[in-house]
């Protein structure tokens, strides 16, 4: 499957990004004037700017994808 690109984040969807071996869960809060996002991690309850995961680069592994399409059966 591929993954998404973030020109098709909405806030208040969930999505998972995993990066250099890292999983990070997710929902966006807001979308900041510059092209970023901030988000809320599902785990840890911190806010961060999504740039920052990506900070140094996109690895071979790098996937971003939806996580309310799960949800539903």
């Amino acid at each position: 499957m591929a993954g998404l690109s973030f020109d098709v984040l909405r806030t208040g969807k969930k999505y998972r990004l995993v990066n250099f071996g890292e999983t990070h869960e997710f929902v966006v809060e807001s979308v900041l004037a510059n092209g970023d996002f901030k988000v809320k991690d599902l785990l840890t309850l911190e806010r961060y700017k999504l740039k920052d995961l990506i900070t140094y680069g996109q690895g071979k592994d790098f996937l971003l994808e939806d996580l309310n399409e799960d949800s539903g059966t």
